[in-house]
Parts: C-alpha cells; structure tokens; sequence
C-alpha cells in the first residue's frame, strides 16, 4: 500500500508546523503550505513537502492540488488550520477587512475542501480536520468577526459532515483553547490598528492586554498536543467529530452550556479586563 497522503494549510508556524510533523511521524507524506514558501524551509529539511499556496487564491489551491496528486496520486487528510483572528469593534473593524477575515477562515477552507473531495470520494476514503477554536462555541468582546467565521465553520463542518458520509469520508472539528502560538499577538495588534482610537479605546486596551498575556506559558498549552489530537483523529476507526483540547477549552464551553446568556457574559468580561 502507498504511504497516506496529508496536507496541512498554514503549516509555516504554530499548530500547523506541530500537525505536519505529527502526521510525517505517523507515516504520512505530508505537504505543510503557507503564502510564503521561505518559511516552510525548516519544514522541508524534516521530511516535509513545502507547498506555496494562498487559501484566497483560487489558482493557488488548485495548483496546490494537482501537485499531490500527480506526485501521490491520492489526498487522505486535508487540515484546514489556515486562519487569522481579526479583532476590534464591530463598529469600528472596515467591511473589507470584515470580508478578508471570512475569506480566509471560511471560505479558504471550504474552497480547498471542495477541491479535495472528488478524490476523496474516488478513494472511498479520507478525512477533512477544520481547525475552529472554542471561538466557535463561545463569544468576547471586540471579535465578532472572528467568532462568526469560527460559528460558520462549526455549522459548515456538522453539514458536511452528513453529506460525505456516504462516501466513507470523515469530518471532524478541531476546538483549542489557549495555544501557545504567535495568534494572541497578532490578533491584538489588529485589534489596536481598529479599535485604539475612538469610543471603544479602554475596551481595546483592556483586551489587548489580555491576548498577549495568554502566551504566557501558564494561561497556554503547545501546539503539539492540538497536533497529537489531530494524530489520534485521523488514525482511529471511528473518530468524534469534535475533539476539544488544550488549555481552558473543556471548562470553558461547559460554562458556556450551563450559563445563562447574561451570566456568561459577565465571566467573559471580566476574564477580560473590560471596564465596567
């Protein structure tokens, strides 16, 4: 039998460089791809296919397609781990960027799967992992954007779910908490490039603050263990279609079930730091 095949979106840093190389150690050719292929070096040196590709792209994800298979000629794993998080107000974040976040962490994802399926179906195999977070189950203040594209890819994936069945295709979310990646940065930095000035300054501050903090190694976990639940993900006979992992993401959604809505918020804010 050929060895599996697995491609892994946003594979240059964080959990899915950890996810790559889990899947490499599990026995899988895997091709790791990002926007800029430079930063996959690293990556190639260890065993894994490098593979430029922009998920808003959609020449870029075909090409990307097509490379595997005539290299492999299969696609048995397609993580969609590919994502930003764009933060400021509602109010405040431009519709473009709005837009951009959707583009990247729903429908980059959804588009690379729809490229991936015909062969999957052709195999009567595969499985397709989408990373969401506890993002998609629960809410803060200043993220609505990200929340939604994380609520849709929660909702798209159960979808899917059901309609690939037939075809022995496995569906299955992703859910982590605190990940010690660079995400929390980058996600105040837009946060503060949207919201620093103006009506909504002392919550952007506040939330800012809170994000960087979380790198902090005891408020998060390493990308290796949402990679090691990726592992036992792909490789059971029968996976759950949800895994949630890492730090705080199990009590937090619990919370979130048994919580008012009110009440909820009052614990997010000030686990926040917002001004009351």
């Amino acid at each position: 039998m050929p060895a599996k095949t697995a491609l892994v979106t946003g594979a240059s840093s964080g959990i899915g460089e950890a996810t790559a190389l889990k899947l490499r150690d599990l026995g899988y050719t895997v091709y790791g791809a990002a926007r800029r292929a430079d930063r996959l070096a690293k990556l190639a040196d260890r065993g894994i296919r490098p593979l430029a590709m922009d998920v808003t792209d959609d020449d870029s994800m075909r090409a990307g397609i097509d490379r595997i298979i005539t290299e492999t000629g299969r696609v048995d794993v397609l993580v969609n781990n590919a994502g930003y998080g764009s933060y400021g107000a509602l109010e405040d974040v431009p519709l473009d960027e709005a837009r951009h976040q959707f583009e990247v962490n729903v429908f980059g994802a959804l588009r690379l799967t729809q490229l991936a399926l015909p062969h999957m179906r052709a195999q009567h195999s595969g499985t397709v992992v989408n990373i969401t977070s506890i993002g998609g189950k629960i809410h803060s203040p200043l993220g609505g954007w990200y929340h939604g594209t994380k609520f849709a890819l929660e909702a798209l994936s159960d979808c899917l779910r059901l309609e690939t069945k037939p075809f022995g295709i496995d569906v299955v979310v992703i859910e982590p908490g605190g990940i010690a990646t660079e995400w929390g940065s980058i996600a105040a930095d837009t946060l503060e490039k949207s919201s620093a000035d103006g009506a909504y300054t002392a919550q952007a501050a506040a939330m800012a603050a809170s994000m960087r903090s979380e790198v902090n190694a005891k408020r998060s976990s390493p990308p290796t263990v949402v990679a090691d639940t990726i592992g036992r993900a792909v490789t059971v006979r029968r996976p759950r279609t949800r895994y949630a992992t890492g730090f705080g993401a199990r009590p937090l959604m619990a919370l979130r079930r048994l919580l008012p809505d009110r009440a909820f918020d009052t614990v997010i804010s000030r686990a926040s730091g917002m001004p009351r």
